[in-house]
């Protein structure tokens, strides 16, 4: 086990509200911009909002995918959309809530009961949702798909 890792991210201004952010570490960059409810805000860009409900997300799936290999979970398929709501708490705007819907398609033979347990353990040991203040939710939906002989 690790002890820490850092990671390197820079964001250099473009025009306007837009920037574009990097990482020595990636070969891709990610154009971002303030959101457009607020003045200036550009639409069909990503905003730091967008990123941060995305952080989230994402970390639910890939702790999902270490938790279900480790439990040995068979799936088909994995879908999750999430939702943050921005509202202004305290005089001040932050992100109070995401609410994560997973879409989790089984094997006929695999037991949903074990699969929403996975998806419960994953969401707990999320370390992006472990590491904010924002509360998380999960509405969680399991299929499975009919035996076919």
């Amino acid at each position: 086990m690790f002890d820490s890792h850092d990671y390197e991210v820079s964001v250099h201004w473009k025009h306007g509200r837009v920037g574009e952010l990097s990482s020595p570490h990636l070969d891709n960059t990610v154009t971002c911009a303030t959101p457009p409810e607020f003045e200036g805000g550009v639409p069909g860009i990503w905003s730091p909002e967008h990123l941060f409900v995305a952080a989230v997300n994402s970390c639910l799936m890939t702790t999902f995918l270490a938790v279900a290999q480790h439990s040995r979970l068979e799936f088909e398929g994995f879908t999750s959309h999430a939702k943050g709501r921005l509202s202004r708490e305290d005089g001040k705007f932050q992100m109070t809530e995401i609410i994560l819907s997973p879409e989790l398609s089984l094997p006929p033979h695999e037991n949903p009961e074990k699969a929403l347990k996975v998806l419960e353990k994953a969401k707990k040991a999320c370390l992006i949702s472990n590491s904010i203040l924002t509360r998380v939710f999960m509405e969680p939906k399991i299929f499975v798909k009919e035996f076919q002989p």
